[in-house]
């Protein structure tokens, strides 16, 4: 089976993206074609491009770079749960991003987007931008989540049926194009 990496990109304190991401977690589980495993930034805490040099020649002098570089290269596809600030994303995600080269490349990626009216999408696109950079296939199908705060209460998140129609369209697509960039990921076909 197929892994999907769900990377929890908001780190502020009180943040909504623990359970937007928490939720979409769930329905990969429901989904029942991957292999599920969860990075939340705040827990991996990656410091701010601390190895010297370029990520592209894997010369990593730090542990916690060798780790994420070993998760990411071990997973199949992954989905970024990640707000809008000021029109982008967060820099947490950069971070990750920038802190590896090579490991992403070939592997599809969905995106988790919340906000206000504009449901996180303006930086979806942005990070469309980055992830075709490293080489990575995002895929059509997202989840946009606007009003985020009027559904999460106590600590959850209650998605309506659309949402949850429209995670589980990501991920058959996900699915698909996983498959599809097996080979070139370094799997068996």
């Amino acid at each position: 089976m197929p892994t999907l990496m769900v990377i929890i990109g908001s780190t502020r304190p009180g943040r909504a993206g623990l359970p937007i991401g928490e939720w979409f977690a769930g329905r990969v589980k429901d989904h029942g074609h991957f292999d599920l495993r969860i990075a939340d930034l705040a827990a991996v805490d990656l410091p701010l491009l601390a190895d010297p040099h370029h990520p592209r020649l894997r010369r990593y002098e730090h542990q916690h770079t060798w780790d994420w570089s070993a998760s990411v290269e071990s997973t199949d596809a992954f989905v970024i749960v990640t707000p809008e600030y000021n029109y982008g994303y967060p820099a947490p995600v950069k971070n990750a991003l920038d802190h590896l080269s090579q490991e992403w490349a070939y592997a599809p990626i969905g995106f988790v987007s919340y906000g206000g009216v504009a449901a996180g999408t303006r930086a979806v696109q942005q990070l469309k931008q980055v992830v075709t950079t490293l080489r990575m296939v995002p895929v059509f199908e997202s989840v946009n989540i606007p009003f985020h705060t009027s559904l999460i209460a106590d600590g959850a998140f209650n998605a309506t049926p659309a949402l949850g129609d429209a995670a589980t369209a990501m991920l058959d697509e996900i699915a698909r194009v996983s498959g599809a960039m097996r080979t070139l990921r370094g799997g068996s076909a």
